[in-house]
C-alpha cells in the first residue's frame, strides 16, 4: 500500500522517518516507520504506522477556504491599511462596524485612549451609504467652551463682537447629508448638551443669533474614553443625551486584550516609518516578545510612537532594545512580601537577602528575560544571572 523504500531506509539508518503519500485509491496517508532495536543496538525489524489523513486534509482545505472567503468579504469594504483584525475580538468588532455602517443609527464608540476610535469612525463612514458625503470631525475637548457653540452651530451676521459680516456656517451644516464625528463627547459643556439633544431629536439647528431653524440630514457618531454612564451618575453628563447617543454602542478593545496583533502592528509601523525616513530597519523577535508582555496603557498610539522613536534613535539596522515608558517599571506595591518568613534573630543582611530573592522572583516572572529584568531594576544583566544562581531561581530565557 505504501512505498517500500521507507522500510529499507529506516532499517539501514536505524532512524525513524515519516512521509506523506497519496495512494492509487486517491487517499492521502501519513506513514511513520520506527526501527526495533535492542540494548545491543541490533536491529530486529521495522514497525510502520499508517494513518489516513484524507478527511483531515479535506477539513484543512475547507477551513482555509472559509478563512479566504472571510478575508475576501472583509476586503470588499474600505478598511485596507486602517485596521488590523486578526484576533477574534477584532474580527467581531469589524463585523459589527460593517453591519452598523449600513444604517443611520447614532453610534457611541468607547474605548481607552489610543485604541483607534477615530479609525472606527472613518470605517463606519467609508462603508456607509454616506461615503461620498462629508465626514466632519471635531474634538470637543480641543476647542474653548466659548467658541465651541459657534463651531458646531454657526452664527448669523452681527451676532456678537468680532463676528464675520456674512455669518458662519457651523460644522453641522458642513456635514449635511454626511457624518459628524464628535470626539471626546464627554467634554461637551452641559449648556451645549441641551442643544445637541434637541438637534438629535428634531434634526434641526439654529445658528447663534438666528431665529429660523434649519432642517439637516446628519448622522452623528460620538466617541469617549470615559464611561458616560458614570458621568451621568455624578451629574456631569445629561442622562437623556446619553441614551440618545448610546443607540448603538461600539467598544474598541485595548491592545493588551489582542496581543497576537502586536507583531502585525509592529511590521505595519516599521514599514511606515522606514519609508518616511528612508531607512530599512528591522526589529529583533525577542523585542517583540517583550512588547507582547507590556500592558500598553497608551494602546496603539503608544506603540506607534515607540516604533517611530526606535527607528530614528537606534544605531544599527536591527533594533535589539526598545525603552518602554516608566509605567513598565516593577510595581513594588503589587508584590506580596507579607508571606515571607524570616527566622527570629536574623541580622539585617540575611533579612535583606530574603526580600531580594522575592523581588528578583517577581521581576523575572513579570519580564521573562534577565536582560529586561536588569533594565527595569537598574543593574547589569550579569548581576541578575549571578543572583538568580545564588538563590536557585530558574531562568527561562537569558
Amino acid at each position: 500500500m505504501f512505498d517500500p523504500r521507507l522500510i529499507k531506509e529506516v532499517a539501514e539508518t536505524k532512524q525513524a522517518a515519516t512521509i506523506v503519500q497519496q495512494l492509487k485509491s486517491g487517499k492521502n496517508v501519513i506513514i511513520t516507520a520506527n526501527p526495533i532495536i535492542d540494548d545491543n543496538d541490533t536491529s530486529h525489524g521495522v514497525v510502520a504506522n499508517v494513518r489516513d489523513i484524507t478527511e483531515l486534509n479535506a477539513l484543512k482545505e475547507q477551513i482555509n477556504s472559509l478563512n479566504q472567503h472571510y478575508i475576501q468579504e472583509i476586503n470588499k469594504y474600505k478598511i485596507a491599511n486602517k485596521y488590523i483584525f486578526s484576533s477574534p475580538k477584532s474580527r467581531d468588532l469589524i463585523d459589527l462596524v460593517i453591519r452598523v455602517a449600513q444604517v443611520d443609527s447614532t453610534v457611541l464608540i468607547t474605548g481607552e485612549t489610543g485604541v483607534g476610535k477615530d479609525v472606527i469612525a472613518q470605517i463606519l463612514h467609508e462603508n456607509s451609504p454616506r461615503s461620498d458625503k462629508p465626514f466632519v470631525r471635531i474634538n470637543c475637548g480641543a476647542i474653548p467652551e466659548t467658541l465651541l457653540e459657534s463651531e458646531l452651530f454657526g452664527y448669523e451676521p452681527g451676532s456678537f463682537t468680532g463676528a464675520r459680516k456674512g455669518g458662519k456656517m457651523g460644522l453641522f451644516e458642513v456635514a449635511n447629508h454626511g457624518i459628524l464625528f464628535l470626539d471626546e463627547i464627554r467634554e461637551l459643556p452641559i449648556v451645549l448638551q441641551v442643544k445637541l439633544l434637541r438637534v438629535l431629536q428634531d434634526g434641526k439647528i439654529t445658528r447663534i443669533g438666528g431665529t429660523v431653524p434649519k432642517q439637516l440630514d446628519v448622522r452623528v457618531i460620538a466617541a469617549t474614553n470615559r464611561s458616560l454612564s458614570d458621568m451621568v451618575l455624578k451629574g456631569k453628563f445629561r442622562e437623556d443625551l446619553y441614551y440618545r447617543l448610546n443607540v448603538v454602542p461600539i467598544t474598541v478593545p485595548p491592545l493588551r486584550e489582542r496581543v497576537e496583533e502586536i507583531p502585525e502592528f509592529v511590521n505595519f509601523f516599521l514599514s511606515k516609518y522606514n519609508k518616511k525616513y528612508g531607512m530599512n530597519k528591522s526589529i529583533d523577535a525577542r523585542v517583540i516578545s517583550e512588547m507582547q508582555r507590556y500592558k500598553w496603557p497608551g494602546n496603539i498610539r503608544e506603540l506607534e510612537n515607540v516604533i517611530e522613536r526606535a527607528i530614528v534613535t537606534s544605531k544599527g539596522d536591527v533594533i535589539t532594545d526598545i525603552r518602554l515608558r516608566e509605567s513598565d517599571e516593577l510595581d513594588l506595591d503589587a508584590i506580596d512580601f507579607s508571606t515571607i518568613q524570616t527566622e527570629k534573630g536574623n541580622k539585617l543582611k540575611a533579612t535583606l537577602e530574603v526580600y531580594e530573592k522575592r523581588l528578583l522572583q517577581e521581576a523575572l516572572k513579570k519580564y521573562g528575560s534577565t536582560r529586561k529584568t536588569a533594565q527595569v531594576l537598574g543593574v547589569d544583566q550579569s548581576t541578575i544571572v549571578k543572583k538568580a544562581a545564588r538563590y536557585n531561581i530558574p531562568l527561562r530565557n537569558k
